[in-house]
């Protein structure tokens, strides 16, 4: 992968610039916090892309532009046709660098013993296109589709990975618009979809196989257009680390650093990657200067250099729904904020958590010492195991079975009355998956 000319990004920046309205120039400048508000008030327009660039160097300038450019917003042909080409250089660098993170996964799983890697060499529909999709002479697939550029009168299967949220452009004629984005896979590649109009947004859903046919082709980009089918096909099986990649698509993804190297940066976007290690129940803040509470969750989460605490705001929380303990994940777009002492990251807009390894599943023996929540739906424990007391969660309607209590009325008192419980158990990181008395 060539080097990003920083000649050609600054021109292209220039121009960027130049597109932009003062009270859009003035938030842009705003949100790039890493340059002194003397030199915002000081230098002019014409002298701020090599400011920019000063600051935070070629490819961190493109991710940091993008992001401010998203905020502003100007989602317009006249600003995006300037940006994206140097968006799309970044990504395909990024994913470049991020193959010793896909093999360290890989790497993980050759740990299983032989008959159960020959097992899944036999399985069908698996890494390799079986033979039936192999011969579909009306089918080209991602990786021809990317290397000749052109569907043609073929038509193209894959699977949506991820979906994004509905977004808007304005025409030259000024007409509010609206297209999204999918990541779609199949046996061979993934790729960006960008999808014109809202009709179909419903119709097409996240983990299902569709026909694509009749679409354009932009360098890396596949778009569907009026003129375009979308019909949906037989279930397209995707290799566990083409599904990675895919999810890492639509969103961008600041440059993944180790944690120590996360900490010496403040209030700037970094993504990081490591497992978790401790999962904090959700609080209610009063934000200062807003007269409401907002929800708070956090993580630790440990690389091989560190550990670090990550603050999850608002609908953020939903990212840690199926993680737990012991998982290995990469978590992009966090913000560096120093207190003091303590370096810690806090959620943005942009921010993601993907799972790239789930924590083993352990048989175990515990005794249950304590109560920390309960409800119908799930109860927090206190729980002695290896000479330690570990916090665990279970399914309410597990342990009522397998103690033999009510889940009706009073559950929590009922259990409090029959401790300690000494329990048989599977678990999955924090999370209690089966539970028997002991």
């Amino acid at each position: 992968m060539s080097r990003i000319s920083e000649k050609m990004w600054k021109k292209a920046l220039t121009s960027i610039l130049e597109e932009l309205e003062k009270h859009q120039y003035r938030k842009m400048l705003e949100a790039l916090e890493r340059i002194p508000k003397g030199l915002k008030t000081e230098r002019s327009k014409e002298e701020m892309p090599k400011t920019i660039i000063e600051h935070y160097g070629i490819n961190e300038s493109i991710s940091a532009v993008n992001e401010a450019i998203d905020e502003i917003p100007r989602r317009d042909s006249a600003v995006q046709d300037l940006l994206q080409p140097f968006v799309e250089k970044l990504r395909k660098k990024d994913e470049t660098r991020n193959k010793g993170f896909k093999k360290k996964a890989v790497a993980r799983d050759s740990e299983s013993s032989d008959e159960e890697r020959n097992a899944a060499a036999d399985q069908p529909n698996s890494c390799k296109p079986d033979k039936e999709r192999k011969n579909q002479s009306w089918r080209k697939n991602i990786h021809d589709l990317r290397t000749s550029g052109d569907l043609g009168q073929k038509a193209l299967a894959g699977k949506v990975v991820q979906k994004s949220g509905l977004r808007t452009y304005e025409t030259k004629e000024k007409v509010k618009r609206f297209f999204f984005y999918l990541a779609v896979a199949d046996e061979t590649a993934c790729i960006k979809v960008m999808v014109y109009g809202e009709e179909l947004y419903q119709k097409i859903t996240e983990k299902e196989s569709y026909l694509f046919t009749g679409v354009i082709m932009e360098e890396d980009l596949m778009k569907v257009t009026k003129k375009s089918r979308v019909s949906k096909t037989s279930t397209v099986e995707v290799p566990e680390e083409l599904e990675l990649e895919a999810l890492m698509i639509i969103y961008r993804q600041s440059p993944v650093r180790s944690i120590t190297e996360a900490k010496m940066f403040d209030k700037t976007l970094v993504s990081v990657e490591g497992t978790i290690q401790e999962i904090g129940s959700v609080a209610h803040i009063s934000l200062k200067t807003k007269r409401r509470k907002k929800e708070k969750q956090d993580f630790r989460l440990k690389d091989d250099t560190g550990y670090i605490r990550i603050s999850l705001w608002g609908n953020d929380i939903k990212q840690l729904s199926g993680k737990s303990e012991g998982d290995l994940v990469r978590v992009t777009n966090v913000r560096t904020n120093h207190y003091y002492d303590t370096v810690s990251l806090n959620s943005t807009d942009f921010t993601r958590i993907f799972q790239v390894h789930s924590a083993a599943v352990k048989n175990v023996r515990i005794l249950i010492i304590g109560i920390t929540k309960a409800n119908k739906k799930e109860t927090h424990l206190e729980a002695e195991f290896n000479s330690q007391v570990q916090a665990f969660v279970v399914a309410s309607h597990l342990l009522a079975k397998a103690f033999g209590v009510r889940l009706e009325g009073d559950f929590e008192e009922r259990l409090l009355q029959k401790m300690p419980l000494s329990a048989d158990a599977e678990v999955q990181g924090s999370e209690i998956v089966k539970i028997s008395a002991a």
